[in-house]
This record gives structure tokens, sequence and C-alpha cells, in this order.
């Protein structure tokens, strides 16, 4: 009896075995997949390309066992639009505890410095752009005269004659004729006052599409204007942070000056959503 030549009679051998661990892998698939899918979101990005080289070396068929689509490994990498995100969370907001920095900057006073901006805004909206008619209207108007600044609702009797006309008795001040009329005339409701004796008379513009979109532009400047000065305050906010710079470091100065950005910012976002607000209103 002649003997096999060394390895024949272990190849086939050799070849079963590699079939059945094929197989064996082939069914312990699912389940580690479902363990290495498990394991995704405690490991790092170099990790996750184990999972893929398990893909490659575990295809979707094994001698025909097919493996159900759901069984099927998934790498979890996070898109550009989530990466973006989270970049924009983790670069989270300063909260400085103000007694910490008083030696530097009252940021309380700086807080109250914008929320006057905002209520002066308020204001400039209530008192001038107004479509409705009502003697209170003209309250906000300052009458100029050489003794003084004085609200014209304390020189005149306001009253409302029509919708369309409004009334001023200057019975009691009548050296102040002069000065009201100029008032109401150089004011930015862009009225047209009559004098009759001591009476004022202020006809009051029909509301028009175009008196609405007029008005609409005045609301925008205000706006502007409330931006402008809040600006103004972050600036000077920012300049007398910046004189401190010999006595504290460098890294307290950026947080500092982040803090007064974000107040900033913040009160900028409430100046447009009063104005468009107003805006609805004015258009209708």
């Amino acid at each position: 009896m002649v003997a096999a030549p060394l390895g024949c009679s272990t190849a086939p051998q050799a070849g079963r075995n590699i079939t059945m661990t094929l197989s064996l892998l082939g069914l312990m698939r699912p389940a580690l997949c479902r363990s290495l899918v498990a394991l995704v979101p405690m490991v790092r990005s170099p990790q996750l390309a184990v999972i893929s080289r398990v893909q490659q070396l575990l295809p979707n068929t094994c001698h025909g066992n097919m493996v159900p689509p759901a069984a099927s490994c998934v790498r979890l990498y996070a898109t550009k639009k989530s990466k973006a995100k989270a970049a924009k969370g983790q670069a989270s907001k300063v909260n400085i505890n103000s007694s910490l920095v008083e030696d530097i900057i009252s940021l309380e006073e700086v807080k109250e410095d914008m929320a006057a901006v905002l209520t002066t805004l308020k204001d400039d909206f209530s008192r001038n752009l107004s479509i409705r008619t009502s003697p209170g209207a003209l309250d906000h108007i300052v009458v100029s005269m050489a003794d003084g600044k004085f609200p014209l609702n304390q020189l005149g009797q306001i009253s409302m004659k029509s919708p369309q006309l409004i009334m001023i008795n200057m019975t009691g001040f009548p050296e102040a004729m002069a000065a009201a009329t100029r008032a109401l005339r150089e004011s930015s409701m862009k009225l047209n006052p009559e004098v009759d004796g001591t009476i004022i008379r202020v006809p009051i513009p029909k509301v028009t599409r175009e008196h609405r979109e007029n008005l609409a532009k005045l609301a925008k400047q205000f706006g502007n204007k409330a931006k402008e000065s809040l600006r103004r305050v972050r600036s000077n906010a920012v300049t007398q942070v910046k004189k401190a710079k010999e006595t504290v470091s460098e890294d307290t100065i950026r947080l500092v000056e982040k803090q007064v950005g974000q107040m900033a910012d913040s009160f900028a976002a409430d100046v447009d959503k009063q104005l468009t607000t107003k805006t609805k209103e004015l258009l209708g």
C-alpha cells in the first residue's frame, strides 16, 4: 500500500473545517452584531472601524443561509449637521457671578443700561406709533420754552372733539401757544395744528395704507436706534473691562467680554421681537 503524499489527506479535512467555521460564524452573526451595536455609544471612532471590519468578514450569505436584513450591523456615524449642533452646544453660554468681577465692572449696571434701552423703545412705540387716536396720544409731546421744557398736557387741556380732531385749550398758559404749536408740528406724528385764539385744533390724519407703511418705517428706525444704543453700551463696557488688563488675567477679561456680548445679543433679540410685533400691528 502506497502512502499518500503529505497534505493530500488533510486538505479536504481543512476545507471542511473552514466551511464549518464560516457556518458557525454566520449563525453567530446576529447576536454578535447586536452586541457590537450596543457598544457603539461607548466606543470612539477608531473602534468603529472594527465593526466595519466584522461586516466585511461576515457577509449576508453563508453557504445559502440567509441572515435577516434586520440583523445587519449598522455603523452610526455623526453627520455634519449633528456635529455642528454638538459644537454649538459645547460653546455653552458664560454665566459669571457678578460679585466676582465687581472690581472690574458692574454687570448688573450694564444689564440695567441695556434694559433701559428696551424700555425706551417700548415707550417710543406706544407714544409715537399708535393707530388708535386718543387724548393721551399727545402726552409725550414736550414743549420747549425759555424757562424750560414742559409736557404739553401740563400746559393745556387736551380733549377729543371727534375721532379725527383733538382740541388743546391753552387758556391757562397762552404764552406757550407758539411753542406748543411748533412742538406739535415738529413731532414724529406729522401733525398740522391750527390756532384759534387760545385753542389749538389738531386734525388727525385718516389711517390709510400709506400711513400704516410710514409708521412701520418709523418703527424700524426706532428699532435701529435701539440697537445702536445697545452697541454703545456694549462698547463702553468692553472698554472698561480692558482697562483692568494690568490686574486680572486675559482669560478673565475674555470671559467678562463674552458675558457682556451675550447680554447685548439677548437684548438685541428682544428688540427684534418688539419690532416684529409692532410692524404686524401697524400693517394690519
